[in-house]
């Protein structure tokens, strides 16, 4: 049996139709930037999400480089975030000209470590941003108890959350702010790039749409200088149809991550994904660690199944991160993470005869 990593065409299938009428009504429409379909998607993730007041942007790099700037960080600040991350997290504080502070991950874990962040704090750390990565909740209350004990501000990144839980509410909703990601294969994936920001403050939020719209509130007047940062129309269009699906794609995810632990359970070489408890992962990324990933990876190409690695570097040994003078051996836990884990196929379409058969395949590895 062949089976895919990702298969975005048996996910849309059953709304194909839908997906569609909405693009071809904003190309009949003529309409592609900005209007009805931006506005109505915002307010309806803004329902879903739970909160007064969504911004859509468009990406989520330029989201939170937007948010970091509307909170005043530049020059001379530092913002913590963790090593072991797409690099658009780090490049987003970079981009603001403030320091990029990286920490470990929590043993275990793909997330931020609490006790690696409170010794990273200085009197010029302004900012956090913890990562719920693979859609895996990070140890929210750890991160916001130092964050309130410095005053510093908390930024999730839940370009890969979306839709996941932390003690009951949507991750997003408790930091100051949160950034939120529609590429493709997203929980709530668009059709290209895209994203969306929330905030606590108004004021806040209102700035962060005016920074990504050239900083403006009305054509041609500019109050000061923004980015071109902006939800196409058919993006938002493509969305909306989207969006009242994101539940049920993620409780299938959900589903495919148990038939995982059960087909892979006892096999002492795999370590299955941890969550922090009174959290509702969505499985954006289903990834096990091994001791001999390059092995396992060719021997399940072999059987037809499709595997990924999300990320084979830590950001510290990257070449754009030399001049922060934290080569390989600074944070040990995520470079270790990053020579074993191995990303599973994981989509809501799939079947429990292709989950059983990635199972069978790695058991056979492993005998």
């Amino acid at each position: 049996m062949k089976v895919p990593f990702l298969d975005l065409g048996r996910q849309h299938e059953p709304i194909k139709a839908a997906l569609h009428e909405a693009a071809c009504r904003v190309i009949d429409g003529c309409h592609y930037i900005g209007g009805e379909d931006v506005k109505a998607f915002e307010q309806e993730m803004a329902a879903w999400q739970g909160v007064p007041e969504v911004c859509g942007v468009a990406c989520a790099t330029s989201g939170l480089f937007a948010t970091l700037k509307c909170f005043g960080i530049g020059p001379g600040d530092e913002v913590i975030t963790t090593v072991h991350t797409a690099i658009a997290t780090a490049e987003s504080i970079s981009l603001t000209g403030a320091k990029v502070v990286f920490c470990d991950l929590k043993k275990g874990f793909f997330n931020l470590d609490p006790a690696e962040v409170a010794k990273k704090v200085t009197p010029r750390t302004k900012a956090i941003i913890p990562v719920h990565l693979y859609g895996q909740p990070a140890d929210l209350d750890a991160i916001l108890e130092i964050a309130r004990k410095h005053k510093l501000i908390v930024i999730e990144d839940c370009a890969q959350a979306q839709g996941a839980r932390y003690k009951g509410q949507r991750v997003g909703n408790y930091g100051a702010a949160a950034v939120f990601s529609f590429f493709p294969s997203k929980n709530l994936g668009g059709f290209g790039d895209g994203g969306a920001v929330i905030a606590k403050d108004p004021a806040v939020l209102k700035k962060i749409r005016m920074f990504s719209n050239h900083g403006r509130t009305a054509k041609y007047l500019h109050e000061f200088e923004g980015i071109n940062s902006r939800l196409d129309a058919i993006q938002a269009a493509l969305l909306r149809i989207c969006l009242p699906h994101v539940d049920e794609w993620n409780a299938k995810r959900r589903q495919v991550a148990a038939w995982y632990a059960e087909g892979l359970k006892g096999i002492r070489q795999v370590v299955t994904p941890q969550t922090v408890p009174e959290t509702e992962p969505i499985y954006h990324v289903y990834c096990i660690v091994v001791p001999d990933r390059e092995a396992l990876q060719k021997h399940l190409k072999q059987n037809d199944i499709e595997t990924g690695v999300h990320y084979p570097y830590s950001l510290n040994v990257l070449p754009a991160y030399a001049h922060l003078k934290q080569g390989k051996g600074s944070f040990p836990v995520a470079e270790h993470a990053c020579e074993h884990m191995l990303s599973l196929p994981m989509f809501p379409a799939m079947t429990r005869e292709e989950a059983d058969a990635v199972c069978k395949a790695v058991r056979a590895f492993y005998p």
